[in-house]
């Protein structure tokens, strides 16, 4: 498996020109996200990822976390690496300082965090799920479970994780039949749990299980389910840890990637006593609670989805460079190389085409997840409260595209990964399989794609008649004047191709908001076609600014010159081999709907 080097230098530029750092550095309480400390954070990190966890991941895959005597160990090194992780701090970094964290912004902990996932994606999602479990408590949360738990989540002495699914129950989570029973001043939870990352685990001395069962009074349905906190260990008032609570890893399951995080079956009450909880906010309001952790997951997965696609991307590009295969087009053309000589293959234009397509891919999904994440940041700290509220619209209709198309193209370019190594590829010594095997729980996971689709659909679009989507393409609309004011070829060819973009998704958003409030079976079969759309467009719109901004710093004699000059390419590539399947999507969303659900189900 090739080396992870952090991509630091494109990392700073779409937090600085696409994700507006300077700006959230202006809020209240982010003063201390200056342009040093963001250069000093993003180089630790990088070492930490290429050093300590890069060189993890494969041995990781292959020895995998394992169930020993009741207790789930985590790969050789995943123990000492994480101690260094947890007490260099990483843990807290955009957390409130109120507890321990560091209240830096979540824009710079995303792109962190994608040196974790993309150094070694297993290790990095133990994290994941405690971020998340840290932003419901602090949302949700009463002041005693706030003071008992908060400290030590923020700090990574202790873990969090999220249990919804049943056996029964996946995505319907209206079929959860955990149940609560009341105990004193808490709850007594019996029940089992399926697929709980890092539902145990040796690296921390305590879990704190975020679970949803029903009370005994429960209505049916998803209105009739709370939320708990569960520790695996009792916690005394002092914050000292107790007894072992009443939930058991009962086993493991046996995953195509991701080897080295255990996926767990969890029992709650399996020796009789039942676990221990107690209720986070509201009674039967608990999936309303859980929608916290859930949209803070769901942004992070699509943050997996661009750390693996960089990791596919850097080995394939590595690959290319060094493997020696077949004769050039054109023979002499190529420095170095006679006409009858075998060159690398980075030099056939099949395989620049495919690198290219990573690449830009990449980069795109990249701006997206980054910008996303930053309007979050806007959302909580900006002092005017009709600015919060637009940036939080923002965030609520974009996060379904960001945890969709981010991790559709991590598999996808994962996948190119793969094809660029040819039979080496398929081959797992290599470490280029891996990074795909990794990659495809992500478009399911927290929510599959397909109901990310039905989310942007009919919640995101249908319930505000678009208003929402509305107003980014007006926001896309203004750029053209921004493009048509520089010179050159290459921001003629965005232009071009952003206008026409932008065009095709607002008639695919005026047809999809009269179906989805007129015609559920027709917005629900365009729903996956119409987020694809949203996705490139919105990606090609990012990766314009950025070559508005490559095309300024080429006219600034101190910039980096040749990091420009690529990113303006890239974008190029991107608006004329990927948004360009924008106007070929309207089809697929308007007609292509009327025979999803037309052939008998015998015939399937």
């Amino acid at each position: 498996m090739a080396p992870y080097t952090a991509p630091i230098r494109e990392m700073r530029f779409v937090l600085e020109r696409l994700a507006g750092l300077s700006e959230l550095a202006a809020l209240p309480g982010y003063e201390e996200a200056t342009p040093d400390l963001v250069e000093a954070v993003l180089e630790e990190a990088g070492k930490l990822a290429a050093e300590m966890l890069a060189p993890l991941n494969q041995s990781g895959d292959r020895e995998g976390a394992r169930l020993e005597g009741g207790a789930v160990r985590t790969p050789a090194g995943f123990k000492e690496a994480y101690d260094y992780y947890r007490d260099n701090g990483w843990n807290a970094l955009p957390f409130d300082p109120a507890y321990g964290g560091q209240g830096l912004p979540w824009a710079l902990a995303f792109a962190i965090q994608e040196m974790w996932h993309a150094a070694n994606m297993s290790f990095g999602v133990c994290p994941l799920l405690n971020q998340s479990a840290v932003e419901l408590l602090q949302a949700h949360g009463n002041e005693e479970q706030k003071r008992l738990y908060l400290p030590k989540m923020i700090a990574g002495e202790w873990t969090g994780t999220m249990n919804l699914t049943e056996p029964q129950a996946g995505s319907d989570l209206s079929l959860v039949r955990s149940r609560a029973e009341p105990d004193g001043d808490g709850f007594r939870l019996f029940g089992q749990k399926v697929y709980i990352t890092y539902g145990d685990h040796d690296l921390a001395e305590n879990i704190v299980h975020m679970v949803l069962a029903r009370l005994p009074d429960a209505p049916a349905g998803t209105r009739g389910i709370s939320l708990f906190a569960v520790p695996k260990f009792l916690v005394n008032p002092d914050g000292s840890l107790g007894p072992r609570n009443d939930v058991r890893c009962l086993s493991l399951e046996h995953k195509l990637g991701m080897h080295g995080s255990p996926t767990a079956l969890m029992g709650f009450g399996e020796d009789g006593e039942g676990a221990w909880g107690t209720l986070v906010g509201e009674p039967h309001r608990g999936l309303v609670h859980m929608f916290t952790m859930m949209n803070n997951a769901r942004l992070t997965v699509g943050l997996q989805g661009v750390a693996l696609a960089e990791r596919a991307r850097q080995q394939a590009s590595a690959y290319a460079k060094d493997r020696v295969q077949g004769k050039p087009l054109v023979p002499g053309r190529d420095e170095g190389a006679g006409g009858d000589r075998s060159v690398p293959i980075v030099r056939h234009p099949g395989i620049r085409r495919l690198l290219m397509t990573m690449r830009a891919e990449t980069e795109a999904a990249r701006a997206l997840a980054y910008y996303t994440v930053s309007r979050s940041d806007v959302a909580r700290r900006h002092p005017d409260a009709g600015e919060r509220a637009r940036a939080r619209a923002r965030v609520d209709l974009l996060t379904p595209v960001v945890k969709a198309w981010c991790t559709e193209t991590g598999c996808s370019v994962s996948s190119l990964g793969v094809q660029v190594h040819g039979g080496m590829g398929y081959i797992e010594e290599t470490g280029a399989a891996q990074h795909y095997r990794d990659a495809r729980v992500t478009p399911i996971y927290e929510g599959s794609n397909e109901i990310q689709a039905l989310d942007l659909a009919f919640r995101k679009v249908g319930r505000d008649k678009g208003e929402a989507a509305r107003t980014l393409i007006a926001e896309m609309r203004t750029l053209d004047d921004d493009l048509a004011a520089l010179p050159g070829d290459d921001l003629a060819a965005i232009r071009r191709r952003l206008a026409a973009g932008a065009t095709a998704l607002e008639q695919a958003t005026g047809w999809m908001v009269e179906a989805a409030n007129g015609d559920p079976l027709a917005a629900g079969g365009a729903a996956a076609p119409y987020l694809q759309l949203f996705a490139l467009v919105t990606g090609g719109f990012l990766m314009a600014k950025a070559a508005i901004a490559a095309m300024e710093d080429l006219r600034d004699p101190a910039a980096d010159h040749p990091f420009a000059e690529a990113k303006l390419l890239t974008a190029r590539f991107f608006a004329e081999n990927a948004m360009a399947r924008a106007d070929g999507l309207l089809i697929p969303i308007t007609d292509g709907h009327r025979t999803v659900m037309a052939l008998p189900e015998d015939q399937l």
